[in-house]
């Protein structure tokens, strides 16, 4: 049996709302979504509690990260990309990787058939 990967998002947004979306439709495929982190009541955010997947602050994923492959940061926010970074840097994980939206865009082609939502300025790494 093949390892999951476990998944988290930041940011629920637009974009993030329906990267959850796509990824739930392909959880039996190898992932799973263990969190999200989230400020506002979005339907993204209505989405991952009804799908039983716990809904936490930055700080609350950090503490959680050792329990995730892969954080994808969504927000399209650099301060927050900045503090995801030094936070796990910080944490004495050493596993999780932070993906940006680049890679979530790339991931997107192979799992959907519609275009994710093109919002954000781009952030870069």
């Amino acid at each position: 049996m093949t390892k999951k990967q476990k998944i988290a998002i930041v940011g629920l947004g637009r974009v993030g709302s329906v990267f959850l979306e796509a990824l739930l439709s392909k959880a039996n495929k190898g992932l799973e979504i263990v969190a999200v982190a989230e400020k506002g009541d979005t339907p993204g955010c209505r989405l991952a509690r009804a799908n039983g997947i716990e809904v936490l602050d930055v700080d609350g994923l950090i503490g959680k990260s050792s329990d995730v492959d892969i954080i994808f940061d969504l927000t399209g926010v650099s301060a927050v990309r900045q503090e995801l970074r030094e936070k796990l840097l910080k944490s004495t994980n050493r596993h999780t990787v932070i993906a940006t939206e680049s890679i979530a865009r790339m991931i997107w082609i192979f799992i959907a058939d519609t275009e994710l939502p093109d919002i954000h300025a781009v952030a870069g790494y």
